[in-house]
């Protein structure tokens, strides 16, 4: 099996427990609320949102694909990590065996007050299989668009999320 490993780290003007609350915590209803036109809804299939449970995110008509699961790995609050796994969907096609995503968002030594997300994924390929950047290129502008999304209307709401 072919691993391929991506980093991103962005950094955001919005404190960092407003940015995790938002955008890992309370993503089941957020990101279907500010993106309808794209998710139709989050269900938490099992467990209670923590480590262990298995989310769906469904999208809607005249998207591309149809659903992606999740399994919840780590969910750490306190230090504002969240590793999670793409299980099941379209996305996975023919030559990706799972996706594993960690997010963790600190606090900025530059920009005071803000916040840097540290985004790693790893495509696990089946058999000889190694995701390039041109197979990933729509997943990471997908994720990039629904970050800066919720950064947008974080700083439009400053009271949300305190």
């Amino acid at each position: 099996m072919g691993v391929t490993t991506f980093t991103e780290e962005i950094t955001s003007p919005i404190t960092p427990i407003r940015l995790f609350k938002a955008l890992i915590v309370d993503s089941k209803s957020l990101i279907p609320k500010l993106l309808p036109q794209f998710v139709e809804n989050v269900v938490l299939l099992q467990g209670d949102g923590g480590a262990g449970s298995i989310e769906q995110v469904n999208f809607t008509k005249g998207n591309p694909f149809e659903f992606v699961k999740h399994r919840i790995d780590e969910l750490d609050k306190e230090n504002m990590v969240c590793k999670y796994t793409m299980i099941e969907g379209d996305p996975l096609g023919q030559n990706l065996d799972f996706i594993s995503h960690e997010i963790k968002i600190e606090e900025s030594k530059i920009n005071i007050g803000g916040c840097i997300c540290k985004m790693t994924t790893n495509y696990h390929g089946i058999g000889d299989f190694f995701a390039k950047e041109e197979d990933i290129k729509d997943g990471k502008d997908s994720a990039m668009g629904i970050y800066k999304t919720v950064e947008t209307y974080l700083i439009q709401n400053p009271n949300l999320y305190t």
